[in-house]
């Protein structure tokens, strides 16, 4: 081997060690900061519940979470204050859950409604975050599947919504509107987590973001699925 091709070897081994490193950071600063938000949201949940504010704080909430999403989160994303933005959408999407949770909770089988849907919402998450790392699987080509179901999802939402304002109520359409929902959001953690160890998404602070959302839906679909299996009314 002449010098040359040494450099190149040396040259490939040293850019591997690096990205490995890369990768090994992202992962363990997302997986992190994830771990944080959600216990975070979980708390702003509760005092959510223990204040019991009126029922369109939930809308109120997301509204917000989205605003910061969609206009100040790209903006600080590669700064320290990206992190402020963080904890702020994950806190009120978190004190949004409250009076969906008092809802359920209410229920004569509330208490269990919930903590099936949170075990069930983190052993998905975990066995297909594990799946993917394990495996190095790349889903990324699932994205644009993944966004035209999105954009279905969101349309049915908004029908849903104007017919509901009109007096007409399709409670299994609302089930299967969830359960479509359940599986996209299983698709966006495949296709997140692919993303982040495949070198797709280098941002820790937008990987979290993006596993925090899906995270989230998961769980609220879920939490109406289950719900609704174990309404007696």
């Amino acid at each position: 081997m002449n010098p040359y091709q040494q450099d190149q070897v040396k040259v490939a081994v040293a850019t591997g060690v690096e990205s490995t490193f890369a990768t090994t950071k992202l992962i363990r600063n997302t997986y992190t900061l994830l771990a944080v938000t959600l216990l975070f949201s979980t708390v702003m949940a509760g005092i959510s519940i223990a204040l019991q504010p009126p029922s369109f704080t939930g809308i109120a909430c997301l509204l917000g979470a989205l605003a910061l999403i969609w206009f100040v989160l790209p903006k600080t994303a590669n700064s320290t204050a990206g992190l402020g933005v963080v904890f702020a959408i994950t806190g009120l999407m978190g004190f949004g859950l409250g009076p969906m949770l008092t809802h359920y909770l209410s229920m004569p089988s509330g208490g269990s409604v919930v903590m099936t849907a949170l075990g069930s919402t983190a052993t998905i998450f975990l066995s297909l975050s594990a799946y993917v790392m394990i495996t190095k699987k790349d889903f990324t080509f699932m994205g644009g599947f993944l966004m035209t179901g999105m954009i279905v999802a969101i349309v049915c939402m908004l029908v849903l919504f104007g017919a509901t304002l009109f007096g007409y109520h399709m409670p299994m359409v609302h089930l299967a509107l969830s359960a479509m929902i359940a599986m996209l959001m299983a698709g966006f953690i495949l296709y997140d987590t692919s993303r982040i160890i495949n070198g797709g998404e280098t941002n820790y602070i937008m990987a979290t973001v993006g596993l925090y959302l899906s995270i989230y839906n998961l769980f609220v679909s879920l939490l109406h699925l289950i719900g609704a299996f174990n309404n007696d009314d």
